[in-house]
């Protein structure tokens, strides 16, 4: 990242705010807030957490948590279903630039072109998920896939910290 990029500014700003974190809480609202408001293609960031364990016979969900952007249907996803579902079962970020074109989309807004889902971990396991959604086609690039997995990389530390 080319130093004064928005990129690069954008992660100061993310470095700022997870050396004030008080709480994990905290800097995933913090996090959602600098995405959605200063990369311009950036229409909806939120954090889906994996939910403790349920009932054998109901599949595992991601409960939706901090957010930016409309209110969305899909509060709760199973982790079979949709690009969020496939992200965090996988373990590998996904980027679709057409979700028109990929049947696994679970449609928040007509508006939604594209979508980048990055998995969050701690201790090596899957424990949720940020998923940003653009209203533009093919919107995420590497420089993107590079800034949002280092924000979701920062939740898991913050994870591991915070749990001791």
């Amino acid at each position: 990242m080319p130093p004064g990029s928005a990129f690069a500014e954008v992660r100061k700003e993310i470095d700022r705010i997870n050396q004030a974190a008080g709480s994990v809480e905290d800097f995933m609202w913090e996090t959602v807030k600098v995405l959605h408001d200063r990369m311009l293609k950036y229409n909806w960031v939120g954090f889906y957490m994996l939910e403790e364990k349920t009932l054998d016979s109901q599949p595992r969900m991601l409960a939706l948590g901090p957010f930016q952007g409309a209110m969305t249907p899909h509060t709760r996803i199973p982790l079979n279903q949709g690009i969020c579902g496939a992200a965090a079962s996988t373990g590998k970020t996904i980027v679709v630039d057409d979700v028109s074109l990929d049947s696994r989309y679970l449609a928040c807004s007509t508006e939604t072109k594209s979508e980048i889902v990055v998995p969050v971990f701690v201790r090596g396991k899957v424990v949720g998920e940020l998923d940003i959604d653009s209203h533009f086609p093919a919107a995420f690039g590497d420089e993107d896939r590079t800034l949002v997995e280092y924000c979701a990389s920062l939740v898991g530390k913050q994870m591991e910290k915070f749990a001791g």
